[in-house]
């Protein structure tokens, strides 16, 4: 084969790769688009879902109508992922004041992670007030056996937050409606256990921890 020739191959061979490559290319620019096409779809349902809850709060006006919009409002936070935030933790400081005599915290963070024995420990939300300290587990649905979890933390947590072994700790498990049965668990465990109220999250059994303070 003359030199020619082998350069015509050549060139051949690299416009063939060349039309495979912008074959890929074009078939990775229609999943992209594909993809952002279909997120899109996704976020405008979620905008349309969030504007038609909006509009519904606007015209919610008794008592009746504010614990169905709280319920609505919970379970569209659990569904973002953010119950721990939205929900839950801003009334840990109320019931640290409430139920503890705490009204200001040391210390107040959601989504805490501490380094333990090599591995990492995170709590939904941790309170630390003088003497008492509130560790919050949030769970989309409580089971008993959370119950132990939470017993299992708070065990340890005095090797994992040694500023904190002089204090009492509480813990708090928190669900949007627990079962009947969870509360009776927790309660003879000495654990608070909130849930969704008229209003707001409130502690279902602050029976468990009064006779304490």
């Amino acid at each position: 084969m003359g030199p020619k020739n082998m350069a015509s191959t050549a060139l051949r061979e690299e416009v063939d790769t060349f039309r495979e490559y912008m074959k890929e290319l074009s078939y990775r620019a229609m999943r992209t688009d594909m993809a952002v096409a279909r997120l899109s779809d996704e976020m405008r349902d979620f905008k349309d879902e969030m504007r038609q809850f909006k509009d519904e709060m606007g015209r919610f006006r008794d008592k009746s109508d504010r614990k169905r919009m709280n319920k609505q409002w919970g379970e569209v936070a659990s569904r973002l992922g953010t119950l721990v935030e939205d929900t839950v933790a801003p009334n840990l400081p109320r019931v640290a004041a409430e139920l503890f005599a705490c009204p200001l915290p040391d210390f107040f963070a959601v989504r805490v992670r501490r380094r333990f024995d090599g591995e990492t420990r995170e709590y939904d939300a941790l309170l630390a007030c003088p003497r008492v300290v509130l560790v919050n587990e949030t769970k989309s649905q409580l089971r008993e056996g959370h119950v132990d979890d939470i017993l299992a933390k708070l065990a340890e947590l005095p090797r994992v937050c040694p500023e904190y072994a002089d204090r009492r700790l509480v813990g708090v498990l928190a669900t949007l409606y627990p079962e009947p049965g969870v509360v009776r668990r927790a309660t003879a465990q000495g654990i608070l256990v909130m849930g969704m109220g008229d209003e707001t999250m409130q502690v279902l059994n602050p029976e468990s921890v009064t006779a304490e303070t």
